[in-house]
């Protein structure tokens, strides 16, 4: 077992060389400058689109009844953000730390702004090459734009196969595990009971499919993300006096002559982009595959919601959990993974602290686990049909499991790593060469825009 996992993290690092790292930021990097900066300016209306309700009587009703979908903006963007809140904003935001020293959270930062650029183009194409399934279901995503926009079927072959692996390892072993660890820390629970509940819980929503999947999530994902980030603001307003001396330690890890002289640098850059793309999952294409199920008139209208996603859990909530580490000083304690959060919160809040990490733990990972096995229940339909989803339900099922019961954190996140690499490549790719579909696309949406204003006015 110590040669497999010294082999798979090898296999990592190779994955995660800088080609990857140079394409993941280089395609973000080109996305934002060909949109506007479209993060930036188009930003207030996705938000306004994602959480301001709409109206349930008149014309403006009635044309969203007519649209295609099977969840609503709303619905689209918890589904997604279920599957990226989880281990990424409180576990992985530590190894990033911890391996790569507080300089990464700026990698991490950076990662998060331009990756709102990808993500709104992954989210664009997901839904101008959706189609309709033979359940009458919408299915979309990468493997989909890769097969009907880029004209490269094997390319979307490869992706899906890479995607239905990697949910195994980022939405659902490396979940659970984290569950089980928090709850036998915290609480005493044992490994094989927290295997055993999951296993069911996960089998209760799932096989109630995407409509039910979007039902659960966009009601206990605002509340999980409201009572972390309520802690940690707490916090950060109770301490705040520490705010300018956790800043200036996060950006003298990245630039200081020691730093970059001592290939300190190299180690943040890595791991805060990897931690970064884990967490947001911007340029991996697992997000599109929920955006394009939404119900909306126009692919734009739907990427900017999609886009503010990563603001919500890379600049928001992986910010809290990196400050509230850093300024505590519990990084260089020696703790790893979700100790350290824990020990973090309990540094400021006692053991109330510890608490809130572990329930918001429990939820976050647990929400992830349910927006994955979505993304790779598409994936394996669009490689095997529709006879393979419930031997995938059930494998998945039993994975939720035994994550839980495993110790070895270290194989478990190796797996992860390979696997999001993967599939990341052939997704910018299609990216990369789609991105005049993806400008032509964002054109047609603001003249529809300017028309609803002009009709508003």
């Amino acid at each position: 077992m110590e040669k497999f996992e010294a082999a798979l993290t090898s296999l990592s690092n190779l994955v995660w060389g800088p080609h990857l790292l140079i394409l993941l930021i280089g395609t973000g990097v080109y996305l934002t400058f060909r949109l506007g900066f479209i993060q930036v300016t188009r930003l207030g209306f996705g938000l306004k689109e994602a959480f301001l309700p709409k109206p349930k009587t008149g014309a403006e009703a009635e044309k969203q009844k007519k649209q295609r979908g099977d969840i609503s903006h709303f619905q689209a963007l918890m589904t997604a953000l279920a599957a990226t809140v989880g281990t990424g904003n409180m576990v992985g935001v530590v190894t990033a730390v911890v391996l790569g020293g507080p300089g990464a959270i700026v990698w991490m930062w950076l990662s998060g702004f331009i990756g709102m650029a990808t993500k709104y183009a992954e989210a664009i194409l997901a839904v101008k090459y959706r189609v309709v399934d033979e359940r009458g279901e919408i299915a979309g995503g990468p493997m989909y734009y890769l097969e009907h926009g880029l004209k490269k079927k094997w390319l979307g072959m490869t992706f899906a196969l890479f995607a239905a692996i990697a949910a195994f390892g980022i939405g659902n072993g490396v979940q659970t595990n984290s569950i089980s660890m928090a709850l036998k820390t915290s609480f005493g629970v044992p490994m094989l009971v927290t295997g055993i509940v999951l296993m069911v819980l996960t089998a209760f929503v799932i096989l109630g499919g995407v409509k039910s999947i979007g039902k659960v999530v966009g009601v206990f994902v605002p509340v999980m993300i409201i009572g972390y980030v309520g802690g940690g603001l707490v916090i950060l307003v109770m301490n705040f006096e520490l705010i300018p001396s956790a800043f200036a330690t996060i950006f003298s890890s990245t630039f200081s002559a020691e730093a970059i002289g001592g290939g300190a640098l190299g180690a943040a850059i890595r791991y805060g982009v990897a931690r970064g793309v884990f967490s947001n999952e911007a340029g991996l294409g697992s997000a599109p595959i929920a955006a394009a199920a939404a119900k909306t008139d126009l692919p734009g209208r739907q990427a900017l919601v999609s886009m503010t996603q990563v603001l919500i859990d890379t600049l928001i909530v992986c910010s809290i959990t990196g400050l509230t580490i850093v300024m505590s000083g519990q990084h260089t304690s020696g703790l790893q993974g979700i100790e350290l959060t824990q020990a973090s919160f309990a540094y400021f809040l006692g053991p109330i602290g510890e608490i809130i990490v572990t329930v918001s733990l429990v939820f976050f990972a647990f929400s992830t686990v349910i927006g994955w096995c979505y993304y790779g229940e598409r994936s394996v339909y669009y490689l095997l049909g529709e006879r393979s989803i419930v031997p995938y339900h059930v494998v998945y099922i039993f994975v939720a499991g035994l994550g839980a019961m495993t110790t070895n954190l270290n194989l478990i996140w190796a797996i992860s790593d390979v696997f999001n690499g993967l599939m990341a490549i052939p997704n910018l790719i299609g990216l990369l060469f789609l991105s005049g579909v993806v400008v032509a696309e964002t054109k047609r949406f603001e003249l529809e825009r300017k028309k609803e204003l002009r009709q508003a006015a």
